[in-house]
């Protein structure tokens, strides 16, 4: 298993961890931290040293009730961030957090390795076709509605036979674009309730049928804080129990705000192994 990054092989048969960078005021666990380019170079330093291999960049919350953010505001915040991790890190693995396909297009531009899109193609019609033409891997992840409706879009007869369904249907429709290499997020937290994120992750190793590297993103999120009763901000030991659980069903990808113990699930797992 190896995604092409900007020339480069990236060999996911040993899980990879990929640190989150939200530079949004809103996001549910860090928003407004990070929106001062010396803190953002801060957070990367630091990831990078604990042992990152990509770092995630977002500049739209997609946290449940969002706010809209313009297309220029989303490309506006992410290019001075970009410019400045590519030039203080140049030899950084950069992903774009984003289900616009023209600020995919000018992230990619200025460096970016890969797109990470939430809504596997289905909130821009123009995304897969672009992601075709800049030859980078996708990530495609199961949600339905927007960040705004999602939550009130969680009725299924079963959960893991529709998402199956779902990702079937975008990956034909993304190798038919030409798209090489794909990457499938079951989006824990995503038009899904607690109970329904814990039948998927029950079940998260019946997707390996689908032959694609999944990367699960749980990290900090009301799946884990909601059962235990904490804070999104006491949820790191809940995370580190989920992220080791998604490894063992088969995770490829770890997409995390804690690199440092994310990295250590990694090395115990493997050491299991």
């Amino acid at each position: 298993m190896t995604i092409n990054c900007n020339g480069t092989l990236i060999d996911i048969s040993l899980p990879k961890v990929m640190g989150i960078v939200n530079v949004t005021p809103n996001s549910f666990y860090d928003g407004g931290k990070h929106t001062e380019i010396n803190a953002i170079i801060r957070l990367v330093d630091k990831m990078l040293s604990d042992g990152a291999d990509i770092i995630d960049i977002g500049a739209y919350s997609s946290k449940p009730s969002a706010e809209f953010v313009p297309e220029f505001e989303e490309t506006n915040r992410l290019k001075v961030v970009i410019k400045e991790l590519i030039n203080t890190f140049p030899n950084i693995v950069l992903s774009v957090d984003t289900f616009r396909a023209s600020v995919a297009k000018s992230a990619v531009e200025q460096g970016v390795a890969m797109v990470n899109d939430i809504s596997a193609g289905w909130l821009d019609e123009q995304m897969m076709l672009t992601v075709a033409e800049l030859k980078v891997p996708y990530i495609m992840m199961h949600m339905r509605g927007t960040p705004q409706t999602m939550q009130t879009l969680t009725q299924y007869d079963d959960v893991v036979k529709e998402m199956l369904f779902y990702f079937s249907e975008r990956i034909q429709k993304a190798r038919s674009y030409g798209i090489s290499d794909l990457i499938i997020d079951p989006g824990f937290g995503f038009a899904k309730t607690v109970e329904q994120n814990y039948e998927v992750l029950s079940k998260l190793e019946l997707f390996k049928q689908l032959d694609l590297p999944i990367l699960t993103g749980v990290s900090r999120k009301s799946m884990i804080y909601k059962v235990l009763e904490i804070t999104a901000q006491e949820a790191l030991n809940g995370t580190s129990v989920i992220h080791t659980i998604a490894l063992q069903k088969g995770a490829n990808i770890l997409r995390v705000h804690d690199v440092k113990e994310a990295v250590e699930c990694v090395k115990l797992f493997s050491q299991l192994q």
